[in-house]
């Protein structure tokens, strides 16, 4: 076999998981030493279905990089105009293409035993990532589509996961979150 087959194939499987964004950030508010942030696919309805990635808050910070890989079947649904239930979208609702879609949302849970996950007993506590005053969503589509909405909602969303920041107002503002922006999470009581 070639060295150079071989290294290749040496560093493919070294290589972490290919990763579809990156959020960091900061958590204002006490947590205890064993709490962890989690990004959780949930359903239509906003019920955590399977955490898909988790990060300790060490010294209040984090690091999440999200997978690529699509939500569970159970997280998805058909995006139609009529079950579009996004920060910022008022009705009448557009849709360019028929795809499936699905949602990531925040928790903060003590990790109770140490596993570095959730399980079932461990309480979550819904957060959301903040950049400035608006909110991040992260949605995953299963094509390419653009929806739009009232008061100027307008994104267009590529296959896969997609991050943008919503800001409502009088106008919606909707922003492509860029990799690594630092996010806030308020846990205040």
């Amino acid at each position: 076999m070639n060295t150079r087959l071989l290294l290749s194939l040496a560093l493919g499987l070294t290589m972490p998981a290919a990763s579809a964004l990156t959020v960091t950030g900061m958590v204002q508010g006490s947590v205890t030493p064993e709490s962890r942030i989690g990004g959780f696919a949930v359903t239509p309805f906003g019920q955590p279905v399977q955490e898909l990635v988790s990060a300790p808050l060490d010294g209040g910070g984090f690091r999440l990089d999200i997978p690529a890989a699509a939500p569970p079947a159970r997280a998805q649904a058909v995006l139609t105009a009529q079950n579009v239930s996004w920060p910022g979208v008022i009705d009448p609702v557009l849709i360019s293409a028929a795809a499936q879609a699905g949602e990531l949302k925040f928790f903060v849970y003590r990790d109770q035993n140490g596993n570095a996950r959730h399980d079932d007993n461990e309480a979550l506590r819904e957060v959301s990532p903040m950049v400035g005053k608006a909110s991040l969503f992260i949605p995953w589509v299963s094509a390419d589509v653009t929806v739009s909405a009232n008061k100027g909602y307008q994104v267009a969303l590529k296959k896969g996961w997609n991050a943008f920041l919503v800001d409502v107002g009088r106008a919606v503002n909707v922003q492509i979150y860029l990799d690594g922006t630092g996010v806030t999470l308020s846990l205040g009581r």
